[in-house]
């Protein structure tokens, strides 16, 4: 399924004559997620530990000197390496959200330049819900060392897996600024539905935000993941690292 296309809700009738949604069968409340690390072939996703990887992560994210990457989020930049650190600290003292820090494993660059060594940009999961098998991707800050690079798609792609696949959750979800462009390209190029706009969700920074509400459902996670797999395999890039077919052309074939 396209993102934007409908979904064909399955009902049931009740001895009263009355819809209702089918029967979920056999179902049992999913574990948490507890991996400590999620491994491809162009990243590694780590728990994210502000020993480890906050110096990274600061020095991957000063790349990034205007801090457009942060407009949409509700915190950073961060001007000093403490006061980032005490961030990670905070966000790494519950289990939801869930950081993974993730690390370029990738030696191939497009730019002919060097990736750097190390954690490149962040991930969680959140709003994490055992009991209805439903979990959220979010806190999504690459730093432009990551950016436009197979390993972002591929982290993506360890996070849905280990979603559907490892913990079995029935829907995945994506939220962002509706106004965030590039974060609602992402979700589509991805192969997440687009399922509406919560208008006046929240205040972030001081500004009204109206949140756009993607996801995948477990039905539909078989094609994205057949198609994630196609694009990512070493023989879809040249030596550089660069595609030889689009994601987003490629999901013509879903």
């Amino acid at each position: 399924m396209s993102a934007g296309a409908v979904h064909t809700v399955e009902v049931e009738i009740n001895a009263l004559g009355q819809p209702v949604g089918q029967a979920v069968r056999r179902w049992t409340p999913r574990r948490r997620p507890v991996a400590s690390v999620l491994a491809g072939s162009y990243c590694r996703l780590e728990r994210l530990d502000p020993d480890r990887h906050a110096e990274e992560l600061f020095a991957a994210d000063r790349r990034d000197a205007r801090g457009e990457s942060w407009t949409y989020l509700p915190y950073g930049p961060f001007a000093e390496l403490e006061s980032y650190r005490k961030w990670v600290q905070q966000i790494c003292s519950g289990n939801d959200p869930c950081f993974y820090a993730i690390i370029d494993t990738d030696t191939a660059s497009a730019t002919g330049s060097v990736a750097q060594a190390g954690a490149v940009g962040v991930a969680s999961y959140l709003r994490v819900q055992p009991e209805m098998g439903s979990i959220e991707v979010g806190h999504v800050h690459y730093s432009p060392v990551l950016q436009r690079r197979r390993a972002a798609t591929e982290a993506q792609f360890l996070l849905m897996s280990h979603a559907f696949e490892d913990l079995g959750y029935r829907r995945y979800e994506w939220k962002c600024d509706a106004l965030n462009a590039p974060s609602r390209a992402a979700a589509e190029r991805l192969g997440f539905c687009y399922e509406g706009t919560f208008r006046q969700a929240t205040v972030v920074k001081g500004r009204n935000r109206d949140s756009a509400w993607y996801s995948i459902i477990d039905t539909e996670w078989p094609v994205v993941r057949d198609r994630l797999r196609t694009w990512l395999t070493p023989g879809n890039f040249d030596g550089r690292g660069r595609q030889m077919t689009s994601l987003r052309l490629s999901k013509s074939a879903q």
